[in-house]
């Protein structure tokens, strides 16, 4: 693809030699003729400066490159859309393959695709051109909206309602049971059983092997925009809102409220029955008990403001010297008292 058509479809400025043809996008370090790279980091100033790309991505104020730039006011997002440019369109062959086992009331669009080995139950809908890989199951009931893309091991529950550009990552399970249980009067725990419905909205993107409960009444909603990344524990009856985003290993327990553009880094445990206020952040490992105020940066456990962490993780490595210096102190303070006794 020639440069010039690039900038057009990035809606950049380009500066340099528009006919050069470009084979792919590459690291800024390892990117050589034919290559797009992009920069958006000073620390690469030095290597912009060497680059060996044909063309560069890069802000509208970056110093000038050694090669072609298509200037933009988002070079990280450019450099994004450019990888979808070079993605191809690696699309499987509409329609259902011979080995899935599609029940007789199933509705799938003409142009959806459903891999071998896959398995859709009584009055499952699959919208347009929504592509279920091979090894997927689909319950009863369930709805999946148009241009999805379903990877393979995927298990989706009965009843569970999926909107439109959905992805399900291999290993991800929608719908399982959630973890509730009545204890009974010698001890023993009495399942609750599961039926409420798990919705997840438009352009919802879910990792690997996470899990999404069902409650056993009411819902487990996924607002529309969330990404949500590999390994994580949406427990039943959890409202999130939209463009949330969960990093890896996230916890969070049931009948909590995540509301919008919420940012859970890495092994974040979040507890139940509370609210987390809009546009909070946390950073890896926090852990929140109780509900947290909209706007917060939080760190920690129990979750405190993260400029508060910071200060008290620098004094966590001093404690044995600090104990070390109250224990002198207050040895000599008892030799003072004795004198003065």
């Amino acid at each position: 693809m020639k440069l010039r058509e690039i900038a057009e479809r990035l809606e950049g400025r380009l500066e340099g030699d528009g006919e050069i043809e470009i084979r792919r996008v590459a690291g800024i370090e390892e990117a050589g003729p034919g290559d797009l790279t992009f920069f958006t980091n000073s620390k690469y100033a030095s290597a912009l400066r060497k680059t060996g790309a044909s063309g560069v991505i890069l802000a509208d104020n970056a110093e000038a490159a050694p090669c072609a730039m298509l200037r933009v006011r988002q070079p990280y997002l450019a450099f994004a859309k450019a990888v979808e440019l070079f993605a191809g369109a690696d699309r499987p062959a509409a329609g259902i393959h011979r080995l899935a086992d599609v029940a007789s009331t199933a509705l799938v669009s003409p142009d959806a695709s459903v891999g071998a080995f896959s398995s859709l139950g009584e009055g499952v809908r699959i919208g347009a051109r929504t592509i279920v890989h091979p090894h997927v199951t689909i319950a009863r009931g369930a709805q999946l909206g148009d241009d999805c893309v379903i990877h393979s091991r995927v298990s989706i529950r009965e009843h569970v309602h999926i909107g439109n550009r959905v992805i399900l990552q291999d290993g991800a399970v929608v719908g399982s049971d959630g973890f509730g249980f009545a204890r009974r009067p010698d001890g023993s725990h009495h399942k609750i059983p599961q039926i409420g419905g798990v919705v997840i909205e438009d352009d919802v993107e879910i990792g690997a092997n996470a899990a999404i409960d069902r409650p056993a009444v009411g819902e487990t909603r996924i607002g529309a925009g969330t990404k949500i990344d590999n390994l994580v524990q949406v427990a039943h009856g959890v409202t999130i809102g939209r463009d949330v985003l969960l990093a890896a290993q996230v916890g969070i327990a049931g009948s909590t409220t995540i509301e919008d553009t919420v940012t859970l880094a890495g092994q974040v445990g979040v507890s139940g029955h509370i609210t987390i206020g809009k546009g909070t952040i946390a950073t890896a490992q926090t852990g929140i008990p109780n509900s947290v105020e909209p706007g917060s940066f939080i760190s920690g456990y129990p979750a405190i403001n993260n400029r508060d962490w910071l200060k008290s993780s620098a004094i966590f490595r001093k404690l044995p010297e600090l104990r070390k210096t109250i224990a002198d102190l207050e040895a000599r303070l008892n030799k003072l008292e004795a004198r003065l006794k």
